[in-house]
């Protein structure tokens, strides 16, 4: 098959990360597979990505995913957009898929909703048509008004042959945070998690009893580090390694150095990350999907603290969900300290260990079959 993936990524980078896993599963099953990624330019996922078309990148301001951003900072213009749109159809008309995945939409990413509309209007007139699927997480933003919902509903049955959930319905039913109707139910295809390969133990044990603190790219760690900071002043005899993301890396990184006591090392993103975590005593991070699932692979004590700012509750309720495993804890942001996060490491510690979920790379897989199987039974 030839497979098309649009994804835009807005705020991190985890929609992206997603569907480069995909990607590398539909390749693996020997699909051909082309890329197109709508978001701000991540080099240390894209370096070894083949086939990749890159449209004029936005983001979204903070947490305002109503107001997007281009490279520059500044309030995207109708130029950027009609560049898009143009761009897009271009390559879907190169590509001529026989399956075609937009990763969120029409669940999220409705300020980009013309240009979606333009690309699933150009695949229902394609002859023959392709296989049309959205790709969903765990879990979604609820949507703050019915109309939400409804449009979901009405782009779904319009265009779409099946929404992808890329999660366990006994962990993180779609229901959890999605209003599910009777019109919505019969394109669900649950295909479990979608994690990376296990990355096995690090050849030189790095990390090794550490506490690992992770909080993704931009601002939005900072309430993170800046408690790290503090619980590693109460524990002298611990290390901390924090890893700072982000395109300004190296200078986060710097600024944390500067300020850190002598137990912690501060450094950039590494792509050893999940290697590390086969050997830290506690991971401390945010709960987006895909570290979550990182974690839940590598069996690693956890303290999870979940992204709240602006009224989100997804990052919140996958970590009540996983809280219920032995070795995890849940720290909102309004009772973080110093104090509260020394508190909750050491009692991650003290938990019962987990063991490592391996299975849950098996979602990528997963995924192919079906999308194998509904492109097969189409006429």
């Amino acid at each position: 098959m030839k497979v098309m993936i649009v994804v835009t990524h807005l705020l991190g980078s985890g929609h992206l990360a997603r569907a480069l896993t995909l990607t590398r599963a539909f390749r693996a099953a020997g699909h051909s597979v082309h890329l197109v990624s709508g978001g701000q330019h991540v080099p240390h996922l894209l370096k070894e990505a083949d086939d990749v078309t890159e449209l004029e990148p936005l983001r979204s301001d903070g947490v305002n995913f109503t107001r997007l951003l281009d490279r520059h900072g500044d309030v995207a213009g109708p130029q950027i957009f009609d560049d898009r749109v143009r761009v897009l159809l271009s390559c879907f008309d190169q590509i001529r898929p026989d399956v075609l995945i937009t990763e969120l939409f029409p669940f999220g990413r409705r300020v980009l909703r013309a240009e979606f509309t333009a690309l699933l209007e150009a695949a229902r007139a394609m002859t023959p048509r392709p296989l049309i699927c959205s790709s969903v997480r765990d879990i979604l933003a609820p949507p703050s008004k019915p109309a939400k919902a409804m449009m979901a509903d009405d782009m779904t049955a319009q265009y779409y042959d099946a929404v992808l959930v890329h999660a366990d319905p006994d962990i993180t039913p779609l229901e959890m945070s999605w209003p599910v109707s009777g019109k919505l139910q019969p394109y669900l295809q649950y295909t479990g998690y979608v994690a990376a390969d296990d990355a096995g133990p690090h050849p030189d044990r790095a990390g090794e009893s550490e506490i690992l603190v992770s909080a993704g790219g931009g601002s939005v760690g900072d309430p993170v580090f800046e408690a790290a900071l503090g619980a590693a002043v109460l524990t002298p005899d611990r290390t901390w390694r924090l890893l700072a993301g982000g395109k300004d890396a190296e200078q986060r990184a710097g600024h944390l150095a500067a300020q850190a006591p002598a137990n912690v090392i501060a450094e950039p993103t590494r792509t050893d990350f999940r290697q590390l975590l086969q050997h830290v005593a506690v991971s401390v991070s945010m709960c987006g999907y895909n570290t979550a699932l990182d974690i839940l692979q590598a069996g690693t004590p956890a303290v999870f603290i979940p992204f709240d700012d602006g009224g989100e509750v997804e990052q919140g309720l996958r970590a009540r969900a996983f809280a219920r495993l032995d070795g995890i804890e849940v720290l909102l942001t309004a009772d973080l300290t110093p104090e509260t996060l020394a508190e909750a490491v050491a009692r991650v510690q003290r938990a019962p260990r987990r063991a490592p979920r391996a299975d849950l790379s098996g979602g990528a897989g997963r995924t192919v079959e079906i999308v194998a199987t509904l492109r097969a039974g189409m006429p």
